[in-house]
């Protein structure tokens, strides 16, 4: 008899394969990497057009390249760095990422950029204004390239080629779409350059921007590059409604709150003489009286509640002795006083003009009932 031993398979988990584990470890590499840098500091992320910045959106190939020319190119990335850079009339001072300057910053700027050379790049409406600059800015879209076409030969036969800029109203700036140039020069040593995409890394190449930017950044040996920090912003620089509302708006908002105001005064319903008009629905007089009765009550009104009860009995005793309408008051007491045979004071006390108002619901209640005894007594002939 023959007999075969079989192997029996090994259950559970299969063991992972070597390159499995390699890849693993890798990933755990990268991550212990990343986490001791950016404890030590030395991960930083750049912001759009920083010199530091490799991705398109950056602008580390423009500095590369100026440096290659021989610029000297110091980045400083706070304003006690830029007041520390100590500027002269050789040295030339871009700033990029405009949107993080501050008025105390910019006052900074400019008086530690008082000798050199001052260039904005993408300056919004607040920055020109802070700068001393009236004109403000308009965003706009560039279909073709821009050539240069003004008097300054430095940018002369080039062009710029970018997607979208802000446009400067001025008569003589370089590089002219139609809502104003995209390179404008308020006044000597300021520079407001509105085609901040063209220094980018993933634009600089097209048209002449290279050629542009070159000439616009080197134009002195020395350029310290201006990257503001959100750390140097004083408590006064916070933005408010006010802030970012342009000047010529403001008049035009006081005019349309006053032809606001006009127009419904206009059109409000004019004040006069109130209106009598027929309920929809008949409502018994007992319903009406009652309503108003709760009324008083809820509100505590026990002088006026009175009243209207005294009020009530001086019309019914006047229409009894056939008085009239309106009747003197005092003519009314002493006639119901001599119908009545009560004393003058006594009927006074109830239904006179000089009646005191009860100061107890007791009291209320008990007015009701000489009220309603007087009454009576005035209907008997």
């Amino acid at each position: 008899m023959t007999t075969s031993t079989a192997t029996p398979q090994r259950g559970g988990l299969r063991r992972p394969s070597r390159s499995t584990l390699l890849i693993a470890l890798s990933l755990v590499a990268v991550v212990l990497t990343a986490i001791v840098l950016v404890g030590r500091g030395e991960v930083e992320r750049f912001g759009d057009l920083d010199p530091g910045n490799a991705d398109p959106n950056g602008a580390r190939a423009l500095a590369r390249v100026l440096a290659d020319q021989g610029v000297d190119v110091t980045v400083v990335r706070s304003a006690d760095a830029l007041d520390a850079a100590d500027t002269d009339a050789g040295t030339t001072v871009v700033v990029t990422s405009t949107d993080l300057l501050g008025r105390s910053t910019i006052a900074r700027l400019v008086d530690a950029t008082d000798e050199a050379s001052l260039v904005v790049v993408d300056p919004g409406a607040g920055t020109t204004e802070a700068l001393g600059v009236t004109t403000l800015p308009t965003g706009v879209e560039v279909d073709d390239a821009v050539p240069a076409d003004c008097t300054d030969p430095t940018y002369a036969g080039l062009s710029v080629a970018v997607d979208l800029a802000l446009a400067f109203p001025v008569d003589d700036g370089c590089f002219p779409t139609d809502d104003g140039a995209l390179l404008a020069s308020p006044e000597p040593g300021l520079t407001l350059w509105g085609a901040g995409e063209a220094l980018s890394n993933d634009q600089v190449l097209r048209a002449d921007n290279a050629a542009v930017a070159l000439r616009l950044l080197g134009r002195t040996d020395r350029l310290v590059w201006y990257v503001p920090s959100l750390d140097d912003l004083g408590a006064g620089d916070g933005v408010s409604l006010t802030t970012l509302l342009p000047d010529w708006l403001r008049p035009s908002l006081w005019m349309v709150a006053i032809a606001t105001i006009a127009l419904l005064a206009w059109r409000s319903r004019r004040l006069g003489a109130l209106a009598i008009e027929p309920l929809p629905v008949a409502v018994k007089a007992i319903e009406t009286t009652r309503s108003r009765g709760r009324l008083y009550r809820r509100a505590g009104d026990r002088a006026h509640a009175a009243a209207v009860l005294r009020t009530s009995a001086r019309v019914r005793a006047a229409d009894r002795l056939r008085l009239g309408v309106n009747p003197d008051d005092d003519a009314l007491v002493r006639d119901i006083a001599r119908h009545t045979g009560r004393a003058v004071a006594e009927v006074d006390a109830l239904l006179g003009p000089r009646a005191a108002p009860p100061a107890t619901d007791h009291d209320l209640i008990t007015l009701a009932d000489q009220l309603a005894e007087l009454d009576r007594e005035v209907r008997r002939p």
